[in-house]
């Protein structure tokens, strides 16, 4: 029996009818994933502001010394990588580990600090005395919130956060503990970068075995407003040492 004709054109039909949706169909599930963005960690730029080196590095069997450090006013102490440290002879040190990023936990999101064993010769840190500020701008985005990598030594820093966006700017202020101090539990602004740290003298010499902490401080921002700058404005007491800051921004749904 022969096949109708009809139907061979009915097949024919479905056969390009399927061949142009299908192609089409994935194409608009790729366009959909596209646009689709997740909230993402942003590592902001602050090279222009860095002042210190507060870190002692190990390159090619070298280490190269901290130079104005964590506290004593720059002069007191520092800390060291984990490869200076073991290179130093310390045993089972509470040191920075060698890689700078520090991955993300339930507190914080990613945040890359900058120092390395590779480089014995750039600043680290923005370290602040006394009353003074800095500003560094960030990428301009709506972000959910900011996080700053800080140490706040002779005692705790009164600190005054301003957000500049496109339409104005915020003012928060904080109270940073001395880095010494435990946070508080149910502090939900403050976490732990780096927990139970040494600390070495200016001879590289391990003058306290643990207890000192880098904290993370969470500055919550206006997400319906783009984020152009931030501002840290530090009142006279304690001593302030700024390491490095990410932001989560907000995704395009």
């Amino acid at each position: 029996m022969r096949a109708s004709p009809f139907k061979n054109l009915s097949l024919t039909l479905y056969n390009i009818l399927t061949m142009r949706i299908l192609p089409l169909s994935i194409f608009l599930v790729f366009i959909s994933i596209s646009t689709t963005q997740h909230p993402q960690t942003i590592q902001f730029d602050i090279s222009k502001i860095l002042n210190a080196r507060p870190v002692s590095t190990l390159k090619n069997k070298h280490i190269t010394k901290w130079a104005t450090g964590i506290d004593g006013g720059g002069s007191g102490d520092g800390y060291l990588t984990l490869s200076a440290a073991i290179f130093n002879g310390d045993k089972a040190p509470h040191a920075l580990p060698d890689n700078p990023v520090f991955a993300t936990t339930g507190d914080h999101p990613e945040i890359k600090l900058h120092y390395a064993n590779s480089d014995s010769l750039h600043n680290q840190t923005c370290n602040i005395k006394g009353a003074d500020s800095v500003s560094f701008t960030v990428p301009q985005r709506r972000y959910k919130a900011v996080y700053l990598a800080l140490t706040s030594s002779e005692g705790p820093s009164k600190l005054h956060i301003r957000l500049t966006y496109k339409t104005g700017s915020v003012v928060k202020d904080f109270t940073l503990p001395d880095y010494y101090d435990d946070i508080e539990p149910g502090n939900s602004i403050l976490s732990y970068l780096a927990h139970d740290l040494a600390k070495w003298g200016n001879n590289n010499n391990m003058t306290e075995k643990d207890h000192h902490n880098i904290e993370v401080l969470k500055v919550e921002t206006d997400s319906a407003q783009t984020l152009e700058s931030i501002s840290i404005v530090k009142e006279k007491a304690g001593y302030l040492v700024f390491w490095g800051a990410s932001g989560v921004q907000i995704g395009i749904r």
